[in-house]
Order: C-alpha cells, then sequence, then structure tokens
C-alpha cells in the first residue's frame, strides 16, 4: 500500500448500513487484510453485524446504530459520546468509511475525527476539509455507476492495495447440518426430497414484491417441478410467511421463517438448488456461495444486484408514494426507467426457474 496507509496496523472500516451492504464490501476488507496485514475492525448496525461472523477477514466488530442511517432504534447523544470515546480508547491508525453514492460519509467522518482516528478516507461529493484527510471525489450516478463491490474496492485500490480475488465470499459450518436436517423435520420437510428457498420478506416497503404473484408463482413452481418449497425469513416475518403458506395452500410449502439462526441459513443456503428471493442480504449470501438465485429486485438502486451470481434477476417497478425523495436516487431511477429490463412478471420467474434448473 501507498505511504502513509502502509504503517497501520489497526484499521476501522465503517459501513453502518445492513447485511448485505456489508457482505458487498467483504472482497474490499479481504484485499485491506491481504495488503496491510493489519488487525481489521469494522463498526457496523445491530441489523449488519450478525453478518460479520460470516467473513474471515473481520478481526472485531463494534456496532452502532447510526442516527443518520435508517433503523429502527434510538440514538442519544450519550450513546454517541461513549462510542466516540470508545473508538479513541482503541486508537486505530485510520479509518475507511464505506457508503452508497446517495450517502454521505461526513457524519462519520466527523466521529472518527472525534475519536482522534488519524487518517480517514472516503468518497465524498464536495470539499470535505479536514474531515477527511484522504478522499475520492464521488461522481455517481452521473458518470456510469458502479456494482457496490466494485466502488468498494476502488476505495481501497486508491490507498494501494492491490485487488487479487475480488469474488463475494463466505465461509459456512457443515457441523451446522445435522442441526439443520432437525429443524427442517420438526416443521415436517425432508432434504433428501427435492426443494427450493423462497425468500419473500423484506423490510423495506419498496422492495416488498406482490403477495398475489408470490402465491401464484409459490403455486406454480409446486405444481410445475413436485417440490418442496422451504419459506425463509426472520423471526420478524413468521406471521406474513404463515400467511403466505396458507394462501399457496398446498402442505409442500412449509413456513421456516425465523427457524435459523444466520449462519444455520447461510449454510442452508449453500446447499439450496435454487433461491427465489426479492433484493435482500439473501441475494448476497447466495452470490458468495455459488447457489443459484432469481433475483425480484425493485427498481431502486441497481448496483446491489448479486455480484457475480448464478442465475436471473427480474424487476419490478415502485410504487411513486414510496419512491425515495433523495435526488440522487429519483435522477437514478428515472435513467433506470429508460432502460428495456427484464420485468418480474410470474411467466418470467417460471421461465428463469425452469433455466436455472436446466429444463429449457
Amino acid at each position: 500500500m501507498h505511504y502513509p496507509w502502509n504503517e497501520c496496523k489497526k484499521i476501522l472500516c465503517i459501513r453502518l448500513d445492513n447485511m448485505g451492504d456489508l457482505l458487498m464490501s467483504a472482497p474490499a476488507f479481504r484485499a485491506l487484510k491481504e495488503a496491510g496485514r493489519c488487525q481489521l475492525s469494522v463498526l457496523t448496525s445491530a441489523a449488519a453485524a450478525p453478518a460479520a461472523a460470516l467473513l474471515p477477514e473481520i478481526d472485531n466488530v463494534f456496532v452502532f446504530n447510526a442516527p443518520w442511517v435508517k433503523q429502527d432504534h434510538v440514538t442519544t447523544p450519550d450513546t454517541y459520546q461513549e462510542l466516540v470515546a470508545m473508538l479513541a480508547h482503541e486508537h486505530f491508525d485510520a479509518a475507511i468509511i464505506f457508503t452508497v453514492f446517495s450517502q454521505s460519509p461526513l457524519p462519520a467522518a466527523l466521529m472518527a475525527m472525534q475519536a482522534g482516528i488519524p487518517l480517514r478516507l472516503a468518497y465524498c461529493r464536495e470539499n470535505p476539509y479536514q474531515l477527511l484527510t484522504h478522499w475520492m471525489p464521488d461522481k455517481e450516478p452521473f458518470e456510469t455507476p458502479l456494482h457496490q463491490v466494485e466502488r468498494d474496492l476502488q476505495l481501497v485500490r486508491y490507498m494501494g492495495a492491490p485487488v487479487i480475488d475480488s469474488r463475494l465470499s463466505i465461509q459456512t459450518d457443515e457441523t451446522l447440518w445435522p442441526g439443520i436436517v432437525r429443524k427442517l423435520a420438526v416443521h415436517k420437510a425432508d432434504p433428501h426430497k427435492p426443494w427450493m428457498l423462497l425468500h419473500p420478506m423484506v423490510q423495506d416497503a419498496k422492495r416488498q414484491f406482490s403477495f398475489v404473484k408470490w402465491v401464484e408463482i409459490g403455486r406454480e413452481i409446486i405444481r410445475q417441478h413436485d417440490c418442496q418449497l422451504l419459506i425463509t425469513g426472520n423471526s420478524g416475518e413468521e406471521a406474513d410467511a404463515a400467511r403466505l403458506q396458507q394462501a399457496i395452500g398446498d402442505h409442500r410449502a412449509i413456513n421456516m421463517a425465523g427457524a435459523f439462526s444466520l449462519r444455520e441459513f447461510a449454510l442452508l443456503v449453500r446447499r439450496s438448488p435454487l433461491i427465489i428471493s426479492v433484493n435482500t442480504g439473501t441475494i448476497h449470501i447466495a452470490a458468495a456461495t455459488s447457489t443459484p438465485v432469481i433475483v425480484l429486485y425493485a427498481m431502486t438502486n441497481l448496483q446491489h444486484t448479486p455480484w457475480h451470481g448464478r442465475g436471473t434477476v427480474l424487476y419490478f417497478d415502485v410504487p411513486e408514494k414510496q419512491q425515495s425523495r433523495n435526488t440522487l436516487l429519483t435522477w437514478h431511477y428515472q435513467q433506470i426507467k429508460k432502460k428495456q429490463l427484464p420485468m418480474a412478471t410470474v411467466e418470467n420467474v417460471l421461465h428463469a426457474v425452469n433455466k436455472a434448473l436446466q429444463l429449457v
């Protein structure tokens, strides 16, 4: 790495969003680790923190629910001051702030500066002056937007970190499989019979796909392929998964929402023949495990599709009342609308499933 980055022994990577965002930063973390032989810590949200256990490049995890990032927790001034004091106590040599193009790095930069971290790097749309010691002008989305993985890699390349392996990868634990099989059996699912994963739920309302279409897709997959359909989600999505299971109306639709830890779920994804999912962290786990995935993708940030993933991405529009008021995202959406993207019709989803299963 370039001077002074090559002298850094303790680096803090700040990625304050959701699980999928943290997973997409993993190749950049790997490049840093391989280039600097440093201790790598991550500051992330409570929602994303469990995913750090899947990334061997990360040595330490610190949790902070930043008030400038969408989340459900209330962050008080005292919480913020405690975090700054804790970061100061760690004596980091550098902080690297990872963002999407529609976010400002400056709140996190101020936090790192207050913690006395001497080197601070991020993309920035305006001159940050003393808040960042190093910065890359953020030209997205007005120039061709980069995939989020490539955007993060460009940031570490700026430091002089060579990128040897840009793949998305996670570690899974095969010793968890017997426990997964027991949980499947409790829910009357048989891993020895054909099955697929259906991951229809997401917290962000604008990324939610039509319930009626999910029902039709679920019924047709079961009818055409005579397989079990494991409906997955987190513990807060059990009721929605049960509603979908009931609407599909077939005993082969099985509600597994809330049944697995994240580490178990990652292994289940690795073992899955195929996943059908909305754009959420699940699709990045699929990309990291080379699992075929059909993504029903809301026309929001197109740079968050599965990185080098196997499968198909199909798109659906976002209702006007749910569209972002961020002017950068509004401009980006207007450009997306001009593209001839394959749409997430029931017919297209079923065709993509057949193609993924090599039946077409």
